[in-house]
């Protein structure tokens, strides 16, 4: 299995438009940070979590030829602004790209890409099948998942775990239940937005004290803004086990 980080960005994305303080100021590629999604390859098959507004930029970038299914953690517009960009994919693969989402995501989806469900489309857009998941194990395209449905303040997210690797953005609480599957994991990746308290997401020091718990062979944090700091400053803060993850960085298990 490989994991390429595409995006590690908070909505507003690193550099924030306007913003003079260091790390937007930074010149380390550490520290610019697109809207938040991975990429998994595994048993042949390659599926994007969330296709946010910089999903076309990731794809040129990592230069993927193939997506096999997306997979939507919650539909706020940093995780699905991007989806009309699948019609590359349509006209390369001649297939309608595979949805997996809540039933209450994929109908935000069509509710913000009507043009996509109309009953006479224009030529020429997106083409997609939908698939609605609940909180129980599923198969994306043939590749066993387990959703871990946690809380980004009052709204459910549904985090994924492939095999030994667990994925979890936009959360600020995970229940007993959901953190025993993703226990044994060996890689966590977990979001951390920043030092200070935040009413969804978990702060860096929330961040570790669930890593803490959870236990994995190694972490990494994503989601990030640019309120946490430095890459290399933020780094040496962090147990030896726990990294924050950049845009383009790829892991293998």
């Amino acid at each position: 299995m490989k994991i390429t980080f595409l995006g590690t960005g908070t909505s507003q994305g690193v550099p924030v438009i306007g913003c003079e303080c260091e790390v937007c100021r930074s010149l380390d590629y550490r520290d610019k940070r697109l809207r938040v999604s991975i990429l998994v390859e595994t048993d042949g098959k390659n599926l994007v979590i969330d296709s946010g507004p910089d999903f076309r930029q990731q794809m040129l970038r990592e230069r993927v030829k193939r997506v096999d299914a997306v997979l939507f953690t919650h539909e706020h517009k940093d995780h699905t602004a991007g989806m009309d960009d699948i019609r590359a994919f349509n006209f390369m693969q001649h297939i309608d790209m595979p949805l997996y989402a809540d039933p209450r995501v994929l109908k935000q989806l069509q509710q913000e890409f009507s043009y996509i469900f109309t009953n006479h489309t224009y030529p020429g857009v997106p083409k997609v099948e939908l698939h609605p998941i609940q909180n129980e194990p599923f198969l994306a395209q043939g590749v066993p998942v387990t959703p871990i449905h946690v809380l980004h303040h009052q709204l459910p997210v549904f985090g994924f775990r492939f095999g030994d690797f667990t994925y979890i953005t936009d959360a600020n609480f995970i229940s007993p239940e959901e953190k025993e599957k993703i226990k044994g994991s060996r890689v966590v990746v977990l979001n951390a937005l920043r030092k200070e308290p935040h009413i969804s997401h978990f702060s860096l020091s929330e961040a570790l004290a669930v890593l803490d718990e959870l236990a994995p062979e190694q972490a990494y944090l994503t989601h990030i803004s640019h309120l946490l700091g430095q890459h290399r400053e933020v780094e040496k803060e962090l147990p030896p086990y726990v990294k924050l993850a950049y845009d383009g960085l790829s892991i293998s298990l």
